[in-house]
This record gives structure tokens, sequence and C-alpha cells, in this order.
């Protein structure tokens, strides 16, 4: 009696929430900072690390030694190969990455498992195994090179040869980006489509391609990312003659074979600007189709 007079709460009563009371929220997965603080680490020791000290290697030079490392004409020549041979293999494996993902997903046929396991072989196969049996094929004593010199198509230990190796390890990349994207794709649309009197060019316009651009743009731009920084399989069948066939890739092994660090981390950070640079137009470029692609919808 006395406790109900003075206000005090009785046995088996629970107290009454205040207004003013804060709780605590619940979060969905436990121990969130130190995965968090897990991750930083990790992307600091793998990424961050090792890029600081590639610009801090080059901040040795001065800013005239640094133009003289990475503007000499034989660099200059490398860039122009290694960026324009990885822009049109990456938009070669844009157009037949797209067709082998097509047929993978809407076709049925014999030895489909066998073909579907053999895109995945690049990723497999050792970069120098990849060059070597290229090389093999298109020289002018190989498989297929000994019919195409004759008729003045040569392929190895040219840009062309660049060209086709670079294919060769970037075509995974687009086909295993599209092929979940056209497996998950509405049927439903392309029937309606077809009921409203849509022919099969507008269908693949109008339905299909706003769906998988965003990711054909990811499998190019990693196809892309692939082919610049691409060693082991372009050395054996690109020749490496300077300023007609020399990957800048290989500019960067010789300077260092010739204790030129600076030089080799200058030529390195004017790559990696670039490509950066290149990978964020592309992933703005994903952005605004998805934008567009959610407004239209």
């Amino acid at each position: 009696m006395n406790a109900l007079i003075s206000g005090a709460p009785s046995a088996g009563v629970a107290p009454p929430l205040r207004a003013n009371a804060k709780r605590t929220p619940q979060r969905v997965l436990p121990g969130f900072r130190l995965t968090l603080g897990y991750t930083v680490l990790y992307l600091s020791l793998i990424v961050l690390i090792p890029i600081t000290a590639l610009f801090f290697k080059t901040f040795t030079l001065t800013w005239e030694q640094f133009v003289f490392a990475v503007t000499s004409p034989r660099v200059m020549a490398s860039y122009r190969l290694t960026f324009g041979a990885s822009l049109i293999a990456a938009l070669v494996n844009l157009v037949f990455g797209l067709l082998l993902a097509w047929v993978l997903v809407r076709y049925k046929f014999p030895g489909k498992k066998i073909v579907d396991a053999l895109v995945d072989l690049p990723f497999a196969l050792p970069t120098a195994v990849a060059g070597i049996s290229l090389t093999a094929l298109l020289a002018g004593n190989g498989w297929l090179g000994q019919y195409l010199e004759p008729m003045g198509i040569k392929l190895a230990f040219t840009p062309a040869g660049v060209v086709i190796a670079l294919i060769f390890v970037g075509m995974p990349f687009v086909v295993r980006t599209v092929q979940p994207v056209l497996e998950d794709a509405e049927k439903e649309l392309e029937e309606a489509a077809t009921a409203l009197g849509a022919n099969r060019l507008q269908i693949f316009t109008k339905v299909i391609f706003p769906h998988i651009a965003p990711a054909l743009l990811t499998g190019f731009a990693m196809a892309f990312a692939r082919a610049i920084g691409e060693y082991g399989s372009v050395i054996f069948i690109a020749g490496n003659m300077p300023m007609i066939s020399e990957i800048t890739p290989l500019i960067i092994i010789g300077k260092l074979e010739q204790y030129d660090y600076a030089g080799a981390t200058a030529v390195a950070v004017v790559m990696l600007v670039i490509s950066f640079a290149l990978l964020l137009v592309i992933n703005a470029l994903q952005a605004w189709q998805r934008k567009n692609t959610g407004a239209s919808s």
C-alpha cells in the first residue's frame, strides 16, 4: 500500500517508459566496426600503400625529368599502341561477347556446356601459354600464318597480333558480365512487344538493350582495363619492336632492368592516371544509364 501511495512501481508491474529515453539502434550485421576496420586496413595494404609508394618514387624526379621520361618518342609510341589496341580489342569483345552470351542464354545445342566452359579458359590459362599458342598459330611458319603471309596478311609480330592477343584475354569479361543479366531478363516484356507489333530490331533496341546496357559497359570497362595491363600474352606475339609493336608494360620492364626505377614509376603513374580517368568516365556513363532506365520504367 505504501508503495502504491509513494508512486513506486509494485512487483510484477513494468515501469513506465520515459518520453526522452533513447533506444540503441540494433545493427543488422554485428561487428560492423570491426569488419569496416578490417576492410580499410586490407585495402590500404593491397591498394593504397603501393599506389602511394608509386607516386612518392615518381616525386624524386624533377618536372623536366618527369616530362622527358613520359613523353619520349619511344614511350609515346607505346602509349598509342597500348591504349589503341586495348580500345579496339574491348570494342570487338563488346560486340562478339554479347553475341556469345546471347547464344549461350537463348539457344540449346549439342556441346553447349563445353562451349560455356571454354569461355573461362583465358581466366585459367597462364598468359605466357596464351602468347606462345597464338604465336605458334599466327607466325609465318605457324598453322594459320603459313597460309596468310603468302597472301600479304601478317599478324604475328605486328600491332594486329597485339590486338588479337588482347581480344583473347578480354573476351570472358564481357560474356560473364552480360550472361547473368540476359538470364534474368523478363521475356514477358519481349512477348508483349511482339504482341504489340514490334519487329526483332525494335525489341532489341527498345526492350533488351536498355536492360543490358549497364552490364555491357561494365564488361567493356573490365576488358579494357585488363588489356591495358596485359603483358604475358602480348610480348610473345608482338615482336617488341621499338616504335612499332612495343607495349607500355614492356617499356616499364625495360626501365626496371636498367635500374631506372623513377623513370619506370613515372610511366606507370601516367598509365594509372589515364586508366583511372577512363574508368571514372565509364562508371559515370553506367550511373547515367541506370538512372535513365529507372526513370523510364
